[in-house]
């Protein structure tokens, strides 16, 4: 019997790879989706909660950790303050549970997405979250700092308003965003993701008077 040619035995097995590449491509994008899916599932699904919560907490982090690269350039802050940002990171992650009840309890209560509802759950997030989410924000960081409750008190009688104009600014077309579009499980995360943004100026609100 004739031996192949070895050039020919090589064309032969690429041509083999050359059709069954899509198989194995579509066999792997496949497994791809389905890890995805099932990553989706483990995070906004079976553990929204917990998701929630570390997200929140380092997205407050991550919105120090802008500011105070700001305040090393403008050489206001001499080295990065890991304290600091750790106050951050805990303060956040206690307020991550606020947040993921508050968003389900009033999805609940007004679960339509047409644009009256939208308005009036818009409304109630400045009337009364966000006042209480910086009130909880100012007594958390304030008791981490060691601070009496009357002086985390008298510091809030300092900087409310300005944090509470800063919010109603920012806050109102975000959560346009957030009450029309998302359903109620992609809520708390896509907060925390604006949050790391309003976050910079959380941060310099909180600590621009230290260096007077």
């Amino acid at each position: 019997m004739k031996s192949l040619n070895p050039k020919t035995i090589i064309m032969f097995r690429l041509n083999i790879l050359k059709m069954i590449q899509p198989i194995v491509n579509l066999s792997h994008q496949r497994r791809m989706k389905s890890s995805f899916y099932r990553g989706v599932h483990f995070l906004f699904k079976k553990n929204l909660l917990l998701t929630n919560s570390v997200t929140s907490g380092g997205f407050m982090a991550i919105g120090d950790w802008v500011q105070q690269e700001v305040e090393i350039h403008a050489k206001l802050l001499p080295a990065f303050d890991w304290s600091r940002a750790a106050r951050m990171l805990i303060v956040g992650t206690v307020m991550g549970p606020l947040h993921h009840y508050y968003y389900i309890y009033l999805d609940k209560l007004m679960p339509l997405a047409n644009l009256k509802t939208v308005a009036i759950k818009i409304i109630s997030d400045q009337l009364f979250a966000s006042p209480a989410t910086i009130l909880c924000f100012f007594y958390g960081m304030g008791v981490l700092e060691k601070k009496t409750i009357s002086q985390c008190t008298e510091e809030i009688k300092q900087k409310f308003v300005y944090t509470y104009l800063g919010d109603c600014l920012f806050w109102p077309p975000v959560q346009f965003v957030n009450f029309y579009y998302l359903p109620t499980h992609y809520r708390v995360f896509y907060i925390n993701i604006a949050t790391m943004v309003f976050n910079v100026f959380l941060s310099f609100i909180k600590h621009y008077d230290l260096y007077k």
